[in-house]
């Protein structure tokens, strides 16, 4: 089967991209444990807003800072329907999700929107960068990897988003560190004893659920530019991938400390979307994606748990076997 370094490269884009969504799962289902169903909507509105802004001639970094922004206003929505109203934390997420898409509509005007040859985060470096790669970069790598074949705007696009999640990765690792994102941890994992402590977690939650859902809203952003596309339906199913990623970064990389555990839902994410790449290298029907998708979860969530009791059944046979009578 020949290699399609595009189909490859476009998986890693895109597990990158997504890192942006898992993170806004993993901060609301994992630190807050709340149950936010919303990110379905903020995706697409985060995606949407920014075609707007990219059509109106706004730069590309301004398009992902209203994005952010604008996710995080839905997500504070979520949070105040849920503290303000005592409206339940599924309900409300749901409640959020079905009034964006009335919502992304009227942002976007209609159901989707070509971008066309609006310049998006990567244009600013093929024009920098075209000669060097045609002159000596494509033909170092075609030196070393036999039968390579990329174009630069998708070796861009991959070099690119990996830069913009180790600076996010950073920058998030890091504010979980400080008293806002011990705030959020704590409020999480107890919030009668958060509200002793003095942490007002009515506030806190609307913190979380609104930097969690702008993360999502960034990562719509960022597949909208990646495809080229905005489309109304583009977040349906979201929040599976979040979840998915999430699980396999802890399924398959651990559960360890802040740092590292963001890092394990970036991993989560590229091999998500790599066992997607493989499911289309290998000429899977795309009708038959869903089906990949919820048995490629069923297997990160049944596999460790088999092999963790097989190894507590091995060690309870051993113990068994040392016993004297």
């Amino acid at each position: 089967m020949a290699i399609s370094w595009s189909l490859w490269a476009g998986a890693l884009a895109q597990g990158l991209a997504f890192a942006f969504l898992a993170w806004g799962v993993f901060l609301a289902f994992r630190v807050l444990r709340f149950a936010d169903i919303s990110v379905d909507g903020t995706f697409t509105l985060g995606a949407a807003a920014g075609a707007v802004m990219l059509l109106n001639d706004f730069s590309p970094v301004m398009a992902l800072t209203v994005a952010f922004c604008a996710g995080a206003a839905a997500g504070s929505i979520t949070g105040i329907i849920h503290t303000r109203f005592g409206v339940a934390d599924l309900l409300a997420g749901i409640l959020t999700m079905t009034a964006l898409y009335s919502v992304n509509l009227r942002v976007m005007g209609r159901a989707n929107i070509n971008l066309g040859d609006v310049p998006t985060i990567v244009t600013p470096f093929v024009a920098s960068l075209e000669n060097f790669w045609e002159t000596t970069l494509e033909r170092v790598l075609k030196d070393f990897i036999p039968g390579f074949s990329l174009s630069l705007n998708d070796f861009l696009w991959f070099s690119v988003l990996l830069v913009i999640v180790l600076i996010a990765w950073l920058v998030f690792a890091l504010l979980l560190r400080t008293d806002y994102g011990l705030a959020l941890r704590a409020t999480g994992d107890g919030p009668a004893m958060a509200n002793a402590q003095g942490i007002d977690t009515r506030l806190t939650i609307t913190a979380g659920l609104a930097l969690s859902n702008g993360l999502a809203a960034t990562a719509g952003a960022l597949m909208m530019m990646f495809q080229g596309l905005a489309d109304i339906g583009m977040g349906i199913g979201s929040l599976v991938m979040g979840m998915a990623a999430v699980i396999l970064g802890e399924s398959f990389f651990g559960r360890k400390a802040i740092p590292f555990l963001l890092m394990g839902v970036v991993g989560g994410s590229i091999l998500f979307r790599i066992l997607v790449a493989f499911a289309l290298q290998s000429k899977l029907d795309p009708n038959d994606l869903k089906l990949a998708t919820a048995i490629f979860v069923l297997a990160a969530l049944t596999i460790p748990k088999l092999a963790l009791v097989r190894r507590f059944t091995k060690r309870n046979k051993a113990d068994a076997s040392g016993v004297t009578l």
